[in-house]
């Protein structure tokens, strides 16, 4: 895959021009995107920028404003809607010197109906959703750096089952201004690269906040906890295979691992996303359910004609106990340091029918926390399986460095 320091390394002391970077990333993507459709819409020519990420093509999700790129949502009814403005994220990709190379494909405004893009391992797999463009762009090697969003899993997800890696921060470190909202209370920003070595990067130079750029730390006297969501279904057994295998590698870097059990407080705050997401999704959708509710996807339509009879008072009941349960996740987290859990259910899904299931993802959306995911190992099929690496609300810049630390101890040599 293609690295983001790397490139712009090489930009910043010469060895390679910004416009030669963008016109390899321009043509990967003119070989290769007929077959993978990461992309909804792109511009005419790639215009070169000034700053730290010049040189680096990015794909933007499709529900994101572009000023001078329709943003499609991924539905017909905003076919040819042009924003007047860039998102305060491309924005920042763009005063960084980045180039935006294209939209990238969305499920119908970041739900469950699938995109059209395939999975660059498998075209009859699953890329997973709703970020699939930007997970698969980045997998196949056409783009370097990918914006996505995440409600319920939709950074980590496609990302585990592309082979990407990719980082969902704490809530709110990145503008969601200019994003079309699902659920306002859970909507985050991501990014998806080759590796987190180049999640910290970017993520620092669009923040403007250095540390987030963590040197790779030492995992001597780490505690990480092993967290299996006991409340949930069990995953395939790739997926536990995953577990213990970067277990076994944290431990040989020097790491104490746990097994630590959920509290059932978290429990019920897993419970809490689904009528905290359905009310917001009621009101954030609301003109177009009563506009174009014919023209919506099966999926998203059956999923809002049931999710208008969630009331006022269960919405208030779930952030209820949305706030209660981050409070006990603090203090839960005072036990280890980060905690260490399955990325998604499986390999990604035999089926281009289907996104996957976001299961593993939605209680870290709900309390906010840094959740980051690299590529760990391959599944029975063939295809990739990953585990997530999550830190304490705030704690992006450890979860980072841990992340490089694993990173390496994956890489290296038996």
């Amino acid at each position: 895959m293609l690295s983001v320091r790397d490139i712009a390394r090489r930009v910043a002391s010469g060895a390679i021009s910004a416009q030669a970077a963008l016109a390899d990333s321009e043509r990967r993507i003119d070989e290769r995107d007929g077959d993978l459709r990461a992309f909804a819409a792109r511009p005419e020519s790639l215009k070169v920028g000034e700053g730290p990420l010049a040189g680096i093509a990015v794909g933007v999700k499709d529900i994101i404003d572009t000023a001078d790129l329709p943003t499609g949502m991924g539905a017909a009814i905003y076919d040819g809607n042009q924003p007047r403005a860039d998102a305060p994220i491309v924005m920042a990709l763009k005063a960084a010197g980045a180039t935006v190379a294209g939209k990238t494909q969305t499920t119908a405004f970041a739900f469950l109906d699938p995109a059209p893009t395939r999975n660059p391992h498998d075209p009859s797999a699953s890329p997973g959703g709703s970020s699939a463009g930007s997970a698969a762009a980045v997998a196949a090697s056409l783009i370097p750096l990918a914006i996505g969003t995440q409600t319920g899993g939709s950074v980590i997800r496609p990302a585990a089952y592309c082979g990407v890696a990719a980082i969902k921060p704490s809530y709110g470190l990145l503008p969601t201004v200019g994003v079309k909202p699902f659920s306002w209370s859970l909507d985050t920003l991501g990014l998806m690269a080759a590796s987190a070595d180049d999640l910290g990067f970017a993520l620092a130079v669009l923040t403007g906040r250095p540390d987030l750029d963590a040197p790779e730390t030492t995992l001597d006297g780490l505690r990480l906890g092993l967290c299996r969501q006991e409340f949930i279904d069990r995953p395939e057994p790739a997926c536990e295979g995953a577990l213990q295998r970067i277990a076994d590698f944290a431990r040989k870097g020097g790491a104490t691992v746990l097994d630590i059990a959920t509290p059932a407080e978290l429990a019920e705050t897993f419970h809490a996303h689904g009528p905290l997401q359905n009310w917001e999704a009621t009101q954030a959708l609301a003109w177009e359910y009563a506009n174009h509710r014919e023209d919506l996807p099966p999926k998203l339509r059956a999923y809002l004609d049931e999710a208008r009879a969630t009331t006022p008072g269960e919405y208030d009941v779930a952030r209820g106990t949305a706030r209660r349960g981050r409070h006990a996740a603090e203090r839960w987290f005072g036990e280890v340091d980060l905690v260490l859990t399955y990325a998604a259910p499986g390999e990604a899904p035999e089926t281009r029918a289907s996104t996957g299931d976001s299961k593993f993802n939605r209680l870290w959306t709900l309390l906010g926390t840094p959740c980051l995911t690299v590529p760990l190992m391959r599944g029975p099929r063939g295809l990739p399986v990953s585990f997530q690496l999550v830190g304490r609300f705030g704690d992006d810049a450890r979860v980072i460095a841990v992340a490089r630390a694993l990173e390496r101890l994956i890489l290296m040599p038996a």
